[in-house]
């Protein structure tokens, strides 16, 4: 087995792999600084929860774009694995195709998703990652990374519209039963879920009109969101909240081969 993870800005994904099967979970904070040991410690308490013994752990992959956590995580599966982690990044030997003007300034996530669009779907597609910001990425059946765009996170707004202003109320992130509200709780809600809603529809519509080729992208709707958003965005044809962790799976299996 394997342990992936895709580390973003506020929340860290952990997936335990066998093969292709997804046989745990998890998800921590990453704000929160940890040492190596800490991390260690929690890294082996999870696998614990989980039934999963340390020793059938044979290697790790991470995708980080927290750069300051990155080699604390490193090290800690080092110590936990006994073997170096895989970086899957814009630097590493991969086979897909970064067609930008700076491909090293990639994202990490957009790397891994670019990979499960590559392996796993084999056609157009178009990947809205609900994050920290909620990123879209255009990704060709070739497995060429294309461009996209990058938006202010769903929670990343709300939170900037509750710290500006005094009397409005933090508010879950939850839909409210119609637009109009009558409470102030209603109202928010009604903008910040219905208003992103139509942002990202919006949005692929018009990644949609420009693509090239005038093919028709496959929309997979993956992060932390991705499920609550399901059944407000009619663009979405695919809901797979762990898509990034299947494409760093992907890159393990492609660059711990490469290394035999």
């Amino acid at each position: 087995m394997i342990i992936a993870f895709d580390v973003g800005n506020t929340e860290t994904t952990i997936g335990i792999f066998a093969g292709d099967i997804m046989r745990a979970s998890f998800r921590i904070t990453t704000s929160s600084p940890r040492t190596v040991d800490e991390t260690g410690v929690l890294l082996s308490s999870l696998l614990d929860s989980a039934g999963i013994r340390v020793k059938s752990i044979d290697g790790a992959a991470i995708c980080s774009v927290v750069p300051q956590f990155t080699a604390t995580l490193a090290e800690a599966c080092r110590r936990v694995t006994g073997s170096n982690p895989f970086s899957i990044d814009a630097a590493a030997d991969l086979p897909i195709t970064l067609d930008v003007d700076e491909p090293l300034t990639v994202g990490a996530d957009r790397i891994a998703n670019t990979l499960a669009a590559h392996s796993l779907l084999k056609r157009d597609c178009i990947v809205v990652d609900l994050g920290t910001a909620t990123t879209y990425d255009c990704i060709t059946a070739a497995g060429s990374f294309f461009g996209g765009i990058i938006q202010p996170g769903v929670t990343s707004s709300a939170e900037t519209l509750f710290r500006k202003t005094s009397k409005l109320p933090a508010t879950a992130i939850v839909a409210p039963a119609k637009a109009v509200g009558t409470r102030t709780e209603e109202c928010i809600q009604a903008g910040v879920v219905f208003g992103s809603a139509e942002s990202i529809d919006g949005l692929v519509r018009r990644i949609k009109a420009e693509w090239p080729g005038g093919g028709e992208p496959i929309v997979v709707a993956t992060g932390g969101l991705c499920e609550v958003f399901a059944r407000h965005c009619k663009e979405f044809d695919q809901v797979d909240p762990f898509f990034t962790l299947k494409g760093v799976r992907v890159g393990f299996e492609i660059l711990s081969a490469a290394s035999q």
